[in-house]
């Protein structure tokens, strides 16, 4: 199915809402506001949101807290470590209110849904908290805060996806950008406060995606990347055709967009990708030859106790399924140690399950206890944090050594690299990553390029997590 919307009105809604950088000559605010993110792309990309929401009601942006007349915060909720470097940052701003009166200070986001009353009257860090469902509410909140009252709303809505909201670009390096295609998840992973903090499952306008991704591209954009909880259990349904809309629909519509335009997209759930996004990757030489496949646990049983509706059985057969259909294409993963009741053997079969996959890199963790979630009304973390470290350690040496073959095996390689900008080390370096998500870091030298082109670059050395190499001739 064809997702063009040239000329159309769900292409003209999509761009209702965009606002100007607050840099802009044409704008002039008397209001600030300073935004801080945390946790996953998702919310990245909800601040960008809530920036063209701000914005068009008076605020202009601005990374300088101390110019802020409203601080906002938005936060994370999956695991406790994040949770503690947010209230440390709001017992900071609220420091700053002593020192500059009016100042109103806001939390967003997971964190918000979950914390509501503790962060507004027992610790009194807040004025105002607002769910990630409720962020075209802001300015009446503002508003209402203005007054002296705290301001909250944190209800989960089925329908909200802020399709028609075009998103502030902040802290953008003009070559990538984020497009959330769906919001909330159904997946009671058990050890996961996702579903409580985000709610349902629902899919954004498949015509609003294709019109922002384009008009993203048209603005010197070379780089997509899809957003959700889920993204290959995306279904929309068009309410004047009936026709429907998968994520491999929806992936193939972005790629044909322009050559010119890669794609990747955030987040896999092992049960739902399926032949047809493998065969649509395959197809599409701009579609990223690059899957993050959460594993979570190499052990039957702990999936189980975790609720990931698969075995690792089931899960290496994917694994194969895609190395099947796409050789080239890297894989990565998100592991936990120490989960509810874990044993030493299974932690070995996490263990041999990376080795078994293969993984390029992986998200590694040792559990924390998510308050509300499944696990913790179900289980007793009864491992101790000892044990969890030291597993998370092994875990982290196996994948030190499967990420250095594989950056072993791109030595002599030639990859086309997306230039990001200059390398951390050396502005004589440009930095860049190819289809696979490998960063590559190469010379600049006389041969002319810049930022957003596409380059040819051979691979000739590498680091613990950089491939090095020259422009290739």
């Amino acid at each position: 199915m064809e997702l063009y919307a040239n000329d159309t009105k769900a292409h003209d809604e999509a761009r209702q809402g965009e606002a100007f950088e607050s840099t802009s000559p044409q704008h002039h605010f008397n209001k600030f506001f300073y935004v801080e993110s945390y946790g996953c792309a998702m919310n990245f990309a909800d601040s960008e949101v809530v920036a063209s929401i701000l914005q068009n009601n008076g605020y202009g942006s601005t990374r300088d807290e101390s110019m802020a007349d409203l601080i906002l915060v938005n936060t994370c909720s999956v695991r406790e470590k994040a949770e503690q470097t947010v209230r440390k940052r709001l017992t900071e701003f609220r420091k700053l209110k002593t020192v500059k009166p009016g100042l109103l200070v806001g939390i967003l986001g997971c964190m918000a849904e979950r914390l509501k009353s503790q962060l507004l009257e027992e610790e009194k860090l807040v004025d105002i908290v607002v769910g990630p469902d409720a962020y075209r509410t802001l300015p009446d909140l503002i508003a209402e805060a203005g007054t002296g009252h705290k301001a909250v709303n944190v209800i989960l809505s089925r329908d909200e996806t802020y399709g028609d909201i075009a998103p502030v670009r902040l802290d953008s390096n003009g070559i990538s950008g984020f497009v959330s295609i769906m919001r909330g998840c159904n997946n009671m992973c058990s050890f996961c406060v996702v579903p409580f903090t985000r709610g349902r499952e629902r899919s954004r306008d498949a015509f609003s995606i294709v019109a922002e991704c384009r008009d993203l591209f048209e603005k010197g954009y070379k780089e997509i990347t899809l957003l959700g909880q889920n993204v290959d259990s995306y279904y929309w349904n068009n309410p004047e055709t009936n026709a429907s809309v998968t994520f491999a629909q929806l992936l193939e519509s972005v790629a044909k967009i322009d050559l010119g335009l890669r794609v990747r997209f955030s987040t896999s759930h092992p049960k739902d990708i399926t032949d047809e996004v493998l065969f649509t990757m395959a197809k599409h030489p701009n579609i990223c030859k690059y899957i993050h496949l959460p594993v979570q646990s190499g052990s039957t049983r702990m999936l189980q106790l975790m609720n990931r509706t698969y075995t690792r059985e089931w899960y290496l057969s994917k694994v194969a399924r895609i190395k099947e259909i796409m050789p080239d294409c890297s894989i990565s993963a998100d592991i936990i140690a120490g989960f509810c009741t874990e044993t030493e053997e299974d932690h070995q079969d996490t263990m041999s399950i990376m080795k078994e996959a293969n993984y390029d890199y992986s998200y590694m963790y040792f559990y924390s206890e998510r308050p509300g979630t499944l696990a913790a009304k179900r289980y007793k973390d009864d491992i101790p944090e000892e044990v969890k470290k030291r597993r998370l350690q092994e875990i982290v040496d196996v994948q030190w050594v499967l990420s250095n073959e594989s950056n072993k095996r791109d030595v002599g390689k030639t990859f086309e690299v997306l230039i990001e900008g200059n390398s951390k080390k050396s502005d004589q370096e440009w930095m860049g990553r190819n289809s696979q998500n490998k960063v590559i870091v190469f010379p600049k030298g006389n041969h002319g390029y810049k930022k957003g082109d596409y380059v040819q670059v051979l691979v000739t050395d590498f680091t613990k997590g950089t491939l090095l190499g020259n422009v290739s001739n």
